[in-house]
Parts: C-alpha cells; sequence; structure tokens
C-alpha cells in the first residue's frame, strides 16, 4: 500500500511542511527521509536475517 509511508514520514519522522528554501534542499530532505522510511519499513526483515 501507499499510505503506510507517508504515515510512517509524517509521523515518525514529523515531516508535514517544509522548512527549507528552494527546491534541492527539499528534494534532498525528502530522499533522506524516503531511505530511512524505507529502513524503518523494512527493520524487522533485516533484524531477523542477523
Amino acid at each position: 500500500k501507499v499510505e503506510h509511508p507517508f504515515r510512517v514520514i509524517k509521523q515518525q519522522f514529523g515531516f508535514q511542511k517544509t522548512r527549507l528554501r528552494g527546491m534541492a534542499k527539499n528534494r534532498c530532505k525528502v530522499n533522506v527521509i524516503a531511505a530511512l522510511t524505507n529502513l524503518f519499513l523494512a527493520r524487522w526483515l533485516l533484524l531477523s536475517e542477523i
């Protein structure tokens, strides 16, 4: 589902509004938050393989 990662981005990482000026800075922050969200959602798979 698509909605779950957006919920994680908004609630876990607090990304409600942009606070940076400029598209490049905001794009960089969104990319980092998306990568962290992928790790957050896959944490049980990653931990079970240890």
